[in-house]
């Protein structure tokens, strides 16, 4: 059985005489939080274009659920764009019921699920408000729901936090577990590592059209350790007395950050702590984070 929700293989995609995908292969898992990543210009929106059925691949091929990318599957595809796309003179219930009817809900169906998700966010008081009167937050949760509300299979989400206050980010990311804990797809594209980091499972980097990076986050962030320690202590050590073969990189009046030599490691640095008669309260390995790793490989694909 196929427990990839979406498959590409060799996508190549050109404009003219530019090179916009190039020959792009990866997999997100059925159930799973993807990040899709990458540089402004990097490719990310034409391979959204491609999975999404606005545009057609010039080689390769795109599978949904184990199917060849067809005509049907932008039914089983919720889309958030991060040009938002609502009719600012149309009222909030007629535009969702609208975008609803487009993804084959009847019009039964499309009011019911639409108040339930309304009623969710306690935003069902602006059904008769028009959109151009609505914050860019506000707008934001509307065009949320219209991406949700036919239960789709993928969800895929450009830069959905941008213009959102830290208590409405939180309430989308909330919605974004719970899709996940039904087996909803998300395939998450953003410049915002940090939020990558907390919640993507899997991640793809691509700079000028390719891959430069792609696998599970945690096993990235392993990968690309620099054998860098925090070490924190109670009591007074004998000042600035370190063994050889450490590079000391930090220090506190507790504590210091350092990276392991060759022929060391971080089991000796802490015998010595210790013998120095100090506490040892916190002992900790430092893996880059997302943004560092991201900055690193954009660089020297760049060189």
């Amino acid at each position: 059985m196929n427990n990839n929700v979406l498959s590409l293989r060799n996508v190549v995609k050109a404009y003219a005489d530019q090179i916009a995908v190039n020959n792009v292969s990866f997999d997100v898992r059925s159930g799973s939080i993807f990040g899709l990543l990458g540089p402004n210009g990097a490719g990310k929106t034409s391979l959204i274009r491609i999975i999404t059925t606005i545009t057609g691949a010039d080689s390769g091929e795109v599978t949904i659920n184990g199917q060849p990318l067809n005509h049907l599957h932008p039914n089983e595809i919720g889309y958030m764009p991060e040009e938002r796309g609502l009719y600012k003179k149309m009222k909030v219930g007629e535009q969702l019921i609208y975008l609803a009817r487009l993804k084959g809900l009847s019009g039964k169906d499309a009011k019911r699920k639409l108040v339930y998700w309304l009623e969710k966010f306690d935003i069902l008081s602006w059904w008769d408000k028009k959109i151009g009167d609505l914050s860019k937050g506000m707008g934001q949760k509307i065009q949320f729901i219209a991406t949700i509300v036919h239960d789709p299979t993928l969800i895929i989400l450009d830069e959905p936090f941008s213009g959102l206050d830290p208590i409405n980010s939180n309430l989308i990311k909330d919605e974004i577990y719970q899709l996940k804990q039904k087996g909803t797809s998300i395939l998450f594209s953003t410049h915002r590592m940090e939020q990558v980091e907390e919640i993507c499972e899997d991640i793809v980097l691509i700079n000028k059209g390719r891959i430069i990076l792609y696998g599970n986050v945690k096993e990235i962030r392993e990968q690309f350790k620099e054998n860098k320690f925090n070490l924190h202590y109670h009591g007074s050590m004998p000042s600035g007395k370190y063994p050889e073969g450490f590079d000391i990189l930090e220090t506190s009046n507790d504590g210091f950050t350092f990276k392991t030599g060759a022929g060391t490691s971080a089991n000796d640095m802490l015998r010595f702590i210790m013998d120095q008669g100090v506490s040892v309260l916190q002992f900790n390995e430092v893996l880059p984070s997302l943004n560092e790793i991201f900055i690193k490989q954009v660089s020297l694909s760049n060189e």
